[in-house]
């Protein structure tokens, strides 16, 4: 099964630390990558490579994520997204358009989500999304 990997796991992923070498999700991470299981949204391309200052460094990570083809989104992906931002807005849980995307082109593909952020953890009481545990 494929997996939508958020942008908070790529960004750890991403950073020079010893300490997160081996932590679970990025253990799962890179065994994702070896798998060829890896999903990339385009707008988490987006957000992982904004903010780069540097130029050198910008196109290096370009470069490594051309590797990742992005999941083609249709209208129904961003229709089911509106809708789970709305189901979570009436029940007070708040979140991005990316994120929402995320849930949504996952929902219908029936494929899981990997991530750190809590806040799919609020979304899957009101949604149907499957979470990497």
């Amino acid at each position: 099964m494929k997996v939508i990997v958020d942008t908070s796991v790529w960004s750890l992923a991403l950073r020079n630390n010893s300490k997160v070498e081996n932590s679970f999700h990025i253990v799962l991470f890179r065994d994702l990558i070896t798998d060829g299981r890896v999903a990339l949204l385009g707008a988490v391309r987006q957000e992982i490579l904004s903010g780069i200052r540097h130029t050198d460094q910008y196109n290096m990570l370009k470069n490594y994520l051309h590797a990742f083809p992005n999941l083609e989104l249709d209208v129904e992906d961003y229709e089911l997204a509106s809708e789970f931002y709305n189901t979570c807005h009436h029940h007070s849980i708040s979140g991005t358009n990316t994120d929402f995307l995320i849930c949504a082109a996952a929902v219908r593909r029936n494929y899981r989500i990997l991530t750190i952020d809590k806040d799919f953890e609020n979304f899957s009481q009101y949604i149907p999304i499957e979470l990497v545990q």
